[in-house]
């Protein structure tokens, strides 16, 4: 099969070519501002080409460090909030097994991204006999959440380091602003930057996200590779040959038909932050306006025994995409039993990842003679390349589904009211006057 592949043929019933064809000269439009940078939101632009330029210089300082720290440490933690750790840790669990097979590795760990006393705690008392790199990505360096754990971090690392605990202390920020860049240019730490034009969720391609699995000894080149080809397939503003626009497009129809609310779903549990990331991508960059699909997740067959109910027979305001890799790596059959109580030889002859492929074929059908419209996303090998042309083709859809929809896709007014009442009730604002 093609790199991916956006199926639609259960969607007939409720969306048609004619009106597909449509919104072809709205996504041409919004395509040609979006590759002229002069869309809203253009100052955030810069993943869309990001992955067309030469990045090796970066790519093997990171492997560098990646180095080193396998040398010298048991623990790397990455220290950030939203799209500052979920598209590396989204990665890292879908490649990873499942059950920790190489010591040899450091262990990356995430801190920063919750409030939780009890977390950190934890966390302080794990790391206190191991040795430790710490990572901590912010632009501005002021965001409380990872604010206070580096707060925190940092001043275990002294008390365990001292001068040398500069040397453990690496920070993505930006290159010339904000707290963590003033404080990083004073202690001297090692530094990858976050470019001014790309906005935390759509970072993922950058340092953000590659240090960390460079830590882990995964192929940072291949990723790259993938996001370059997706961005190279995905660069024709048409919305029947350009799969992300597509997919954009059918999601915009259906919340015109009431279906305003999506349920992303697989098969294989390790995608579970992976559909986090994906979360945060839709929901962040489309809830604005009292307006937009709100993006859910779900892990089958686990969750086909609880909101699989609900999405079979509930009400009908949902509709649902199915995410699919055809080859993963490792497999597992299911013996033959001679007394066969539990009746299951009639699946002797077959694999678990075999029985998977068809109970995601089963559960489409189902859910679409229930009356839920179903799309899928067909992806080759769960791996590097296959990772980073997904999440890349996930990034331009969004981005053209949230123009479509009327709003800037790189803002998030929301966040930012909750973060201000924080600091309102914390008194952060009675400090800052005195």
């Amino acid at each position: 099969m093609s790199t991916l592949k956006l199926q639609t043929n259960y969607l007939d019933a409720y969306i048609g070519q004619d009106e597909l064809l449509l919104l072809n000269e709205s996504v041409k439009s919004i395509h040609e501002e979006m590759h002229n940078k002069i869309s809203t939101g253009n100052e955030f632009l810069g993943w869309l080409d990001y992955p067309l330029e030469d990045h090796s210089a970066e790519l093997e300082k990171m492997l560098e460090i990646a180095l080193e720290v396998r040398n010298n440490a048991k623990v790397f933690v990455v220290i950030g909030i939203g799209g500052s750790y979920l598209g590396a840790k989204a990665i890292q669990d879908a490649l990873s097994p499942y059950f920790r097979v190489d010591e040899s590795l450091p262990e990356v760990i995430y801190a920063g991204q919750n409030l939780s006393g009890r977390y950190m705690n934890q966390l302080l008392k794990y790391l206190k006999y191991k040795d430790v790199y710490i990572n901590v990505i912010s632009k501005s360096g002021t965001t409380t959440e990872p604010a206070i754990a580096f707060r925190i971090l940092r001043k275990y690392m002294e008390e365990k380091y001292g001068e040398k605990a500069n040397e453990r202390i690496i920070v993505t920020t930006d290159s010339e602003k904000g707290a963590l860049r003033e404080l990083a240019n004073e202690k001297g730490y090692r530094s990858f930057i976050i470019d001014e034009d790309i906005g935390g969720r759509y970072s993922v391609f950058t340092a953000v996200g590659l240090l960390p699995l460079a830590i882990q000894g995964y192929d940072i080149h291949a990723i790259m590779h993938g996001v370059k080809d997706a961005a190279i397939d995905l660069s024709e503003g048409d919305v029947i040959t350009n799969q992300a626009y597509q997919y954009a497009a059918i999601r915009q129809l259906l919340l015109t038909k009431g279906f305003g609310v999506e349920v992303l779903a697989s098969f294989e549990p390790a995608l579970k932050n992976l559909h986090d990331w994906w979360q945060q991508l839709f929901g962040e960059s489309e809830g604005k306006g009292l307006d937009g699909i709100l993006p859910i997740a779900a892990s089958f067959s686990t969750d086909l025994h609880s909101i699989g109910q609900y999405i079979q027979d509930g009400k009908r305001f949902l509709f649902e995409t199915l995410l699919h890799f055809h080859e993963v790596e490792e497999d597992c059959e299911v013996p033959y039993d001679a007394q066969n109580k539990d009746q299951l030889n009639y699946l002797s002859d077959k694999s678990l990842n075999m029985i998977n492929d068809i109970a995601t074929q089963g559960t489409a059908m189902a859910h679409v003679e229930g009356g839920v419209p179903v799309m899928s996303i067909e992806v080759g090998t769960l791996d590097e390349y296959h990772i980073g042309y997904l999440m890349y083709f996930f990034m331009k859809a969004c981005a053209m589904s949230a123009y479509l929809q009327g709003v800037n896709p790189f803002d998030q007014p929301g966040v930012e009211a909750y973060k201000f009442k924080m600091s309102e009730l914390l008194g952060k604002n009675s400090e800052v006057r005195k």
